[in-house]
């Protein structure tokens, strides 16, 4: 059974950073696409960034590039969501996916990952 745990949500004030973590297990994770999602209240979920594995490609929605990076440690099978210069829009909660892919593949629709995480909470205070 997959199981993705995020941490690193919390309270941050306009310009500041955090650093989301996903921890991966139940599935090979050295060979899964991940990607980032969110879904701030009222709207719906939202693609964030992604990153495939192997020939690592990564992707992000417009509103976050030059400010956000996403990374994976295959030896700790996590990935990260390192934000920077945060902004009020930036508030949702979080949530990690996950999916076997072939290598080189990222995945930006939601429709396509098969396993998520329970979110974390990232608010950003103007």
């Amino acid at each position: 059974q997959v199981r993705l745990v995020e941490s690193g949500g919390g309270l941050v004030q306009d310009g500041g950073s955090l650093r989301l973590s996903c921890v991966a297990s139940g599935r090979t994770f050295s060979t899964s696409a991940m990607g980032w999602f969110r879904q701030a209240p009222g709207k719906e979920r939202e693609f964030v960034a992604a990153i495939s594995w192997g020939r690592v490609r990564t992707s992000y929605t417009d509103s976050v590039k030059g400010r956000f990076t996403i990374s994976r440690d295959n030896n700790k099978d996590t990935v990260y969501l390192q934000m920077n210069s945060l902004k009020p829009e930036d508030t949702a909660v979080y949530y990690c996916a996950t999916l076997p892919a072939p290598n080189g593949i990222v995945l930006i629709s939601s429709k396509a990952y098969d396993a998520w995480g329970q979110g974390t909470q990232v608010t950003v205070s103007s």
